[in-house]
Order: structure tokens, then C-alpha cells, then sequence
């Protein structure tokens, strides 16, 4: 039931910037865990952000952290990801995903591992390159 599709990816030169989003709809949940990964040809799903519905802080891979921003509208039920001074290894696909912290915990335990998230968007390209 619960759907993510996302949008806002594309082609942009190094050091410059791209707004993610991803719309999430039929969520049975109050309050739940939001992902953005990432997935270049030939390499794992990796982890990139991710933020708690009812949370305050949210989690950033090393690789994202000064860069990118998370960020979740309760309202438009959308969560976003500003990116900034992207970089040529940033170029990969780019997913949202949801799932439903164990237990209803207000944090998102292994937030950074794909096999957590159970419900994903289609994915949005982003290509980074001169």
C-alpha cells in the first residue's frame, strides 16, 4: 500500500546543486523512518540520509554530511534532499524508502542499510559530470 515516488534528479556540473523528492502516499503509519539511498552501476545500495517522522535529528552518510540536507514535510508527506557541491562520485540512482522503525522506535536503527527499508520509490537518476 504504501508508495514513494520520487523526482527532481538529473544532469549537473560538479559543484553544483540538485533538490530531490520523493512524495509518500498510503502510509499506515503515524510516524515512520524516511531513506535516501543511492546505487551506481555495479555497486551496492548505499545509504546517503535519512530522518524520523517524529524525530528531530536527522542521519547522513560521511560521504553526505556538509553537503546534503534531509528534510520531511508532515504536511505534503514529502521528504527532500538538497544536494550541494556535487561531485562526480555522487552520479549514481537515487531511491527513497520507507519502513516502520521496530518496535515504533522514534530513531531509525542500521538507518544506512538498504535491507532495513521494506517500501521503495523507482528511483531518480542523477549524473554529475563536466
Amino acid at each position: 500500500q504504501v508508495q514513494l515516488v520520487e523526482s527532481g534528479g538529473g544532469s549537473v556540473q560538479p559543484g553544483g546543486s540538485l533538490r530531490l523528492s520523493c512524495v509518500v502516499s498510503g502510509s499506515p503509519w503515524r510516524h515512520y523512518c524516511l531513506g535516501w539511498f543511492r546505487q551506481a552501476p555495479g555497486t551496492v545500495r548505499e545509504g546517503v540520509a535519512a530522518i524520523h517522522t517524529g524525530g528531530r535529528q536527522p542521519y547522513y552518510a560521511d560521504s553526505a554530511k556538509g553537503r546534503f540536507t534531509i528534510s520531511h514535510d508532515a504536511a505534503q508527506k514529502t521528504v527532500s534532499l538538497q544536494m550541494n557541491s556535487l561531485k562526480p562520485e555522487d552520479t549514481a540512482m537515487y531511491y527513497c524508502a520507507a519502513e516502520y522503525p521496530p518496535g515504533g522506535a522514534w530513531y531509525c536503527p542500521r538507518w544506512n542499510n538498504a535491507n532495513e527499508f521494506g517500501y521503495w520509490g523507482q528511483g531518480t537518476p542523477v549524473t554529475v559530470s563536466s
